[in-house]
């Protein structure tokens, strides 16, 4: 009987005479040139985290100066000193003074900290690498299935690339400068880097404040309502400030999107588009139109079988400033469940967390059911009227329900009807105020416009 060979399911890559790289140098040489110069953490806060660092007591010298920096005291030796005795880094007071002494010797020149930041970031990262290539062995042991695994894989490795480590417990004083850190980002010469992206529809951007990053927003409306061309407004219009815009289309071919994002930047009517027979004039316009769409960076896909995940892997690799789909009932669904609830909850928590992990902004349009039902004869959208799920409502961070009136000609919603009148709703907003601004919808060009006159409602 042959002899049976017997494997251990878990891989130890010492074991193969494979050690995890640091260079304690580098580590020493950053708290020490933190310690005699106090200013360079500043410099260095978006380089350097604690769980960067290869030793816990490095990584804890690091944390205690982040929290000094954050409480606004000073980091000096005696400051340090008494911080890290009194949360016990150390086994002994006198070990935690011959230690930082050491730090403060061992740096050999201030003015070359972040060359120093960066080999700790760049051992850092590859001691992640090694650990998800385990991780991914180890899985492929298992027998999974391939395509969950590659997205596993991707989404691992990305979160590396992108300087996120989601295993990892980060402390909240590390985020409080970062969130300090950005408040003067916000406030600074640059700030539309930093801010949400506008809509392009000024009261709009004023209960808003932009499409945010890291947001998912729902854009709801029963079918004629024109949700498709305010999503094509909204990505239009972000296209305009110089933003990358992803597209993605599940419905409508590039050319029809083409075709009406034309008519919109022209001003000559879809229909008018369809028959031909131009004037001189309107070819004008066209023209200047076709050049700074020419020039705009909107990216379309018009898949009409997609996953959340195939889309999540194509917005990676593109990286977009923000994300518009429509619409979301069209999304393939990867859970193989009979439930419907069930497979737009998992799409609506994949497009969350997609927003979140990428910090852009994703508007996903998505359908009401058709009529209003149990409160009499208005049409008003309401957050109930979601069609499948309610987990559309639990996962986004805004809904904005759109509403027409003069759609309905039995004068239903009120005696005084404006058949060309819009109401964006913003039935949830997770940053701020609801309520309704009123637009002017011209169906000529699928074109919105805002009315200065706006009412906010409190729901």
């Amino acid at each position: 009987m042959p002899n049976e060979r017997h494997y251990n399911n878990e891989l130890n890559l010492e074991s193969v005479g494979i050690n995890q790289p640091f260079n304690m140098q580098a580590e020493q040489s950053v708290l020490g040139a933190v310690l005699l110069k106090p200013d360079t953490l500043t410099d260095l806060v978006e380089i350097i985290k604690p769980e960067m660092f290869y030793t816990r007591q490095n990584a804890q010298i690091w944390s205690e100066m982040l929290r000094l920096f954050t409480n606004d005291q000073t980091i000096d030796f005696v400051t340090l000193l008494d911080a890290v005795i009194s949360d016990g880094v150390f086994p002994s007071a006198d070990e935690a003074k011959v230690y930082l002494t050491g730090l403060a010797e061992t740096v050999p020149s201030i003015s070359n900290v972040k060359a120093y930041a960066q080999i700790v970031q760049e051992k850092y990262l590859v001691r992640q690498l090694m650990d998800v290539a385990k991780d991914i062995l180890q899985d492929a042991g298992d027998e999974p299935d391939a395509d969950l695994l590659l997205e596993n894989a991707e989404q691992r490795i990305y979160e590396i690339r992108s300087g996120r480590d989601s295993s990892a417990l980060t402390p909240l004083s590390s985020s409080m400068v970062e969130t300090l850190t950005n408040l003067q980002k916000i406030s600074g010469p640059d700030a539309d880097k930093y801010k949400g992206i506008p809509t392009g529809f000024r009261l709009l951007d004023t209960v808003l404040t932009g499409l945010g990053r890291g947001d998912l927003i729902i854009l709801a409306a029963r079918p004629g309502m024109g949700k498709t061309s305010f999503i094509l407004n909204l990505a239009r219009n972000a296209a305009r400030t110089g933003k990358k815009i992803a597209f993605f289309s599940l419905e409508m071919s590039r050319d029809q999107l083409a075709q009406r994002l034309l008519s919109l930047d022209s001003s000559v009517g879809i229909s008018r588009l369809r028959k031909g027979g131009l004037t001189p004039e309107e070819w004008d316009r066209i023209a200047t139109a076709t050049g700074e769409l020419y020039n705009a960076q909107i990216f379309v896909d018009e898949s009409s079988d997609i996953t959340v995940q195939q889309i999540k892997a194509k917005v990676r690799r593109n990286k977009p400033d923000a994300v518009f789909i429509d619409y979301l009932q069209l999304l393939t669904p990867v859970t193989k469940s009979d439930n419907r609830a069930v497979q737009v909850q998992e799409m609506t928590r994949a497009l969350k967390i997609m927003a979140k992990e990428l910090a852009i902004p994703v508007v996903v349009c998505s359908q009401l059911s058709r009529a209003g039902t149990g409160r009499g004869v208005s049409h008003v959208p309401q957050l109930s009227d979601l069609r499948e799920s309610g987990a559309i409502e639990q996962d986004a961070d805004i809904v904005i329900m759109l509403h027409r009136p003069g759609y309905y000609k039995d004068g239903s919603d009120g005696e005084d009807v404006d058949e060309n009148e819009a109401q964006v709703i913003i039935a949830k907003h997770r940053h701020g105020e609801t309520g309704t601004v009123k637009m002017f919808w011209d169906g000529r060009f699928a074109r919105f416009i805002t009315i200065e006159k706006t009412e906010y409602n409190e729901y």
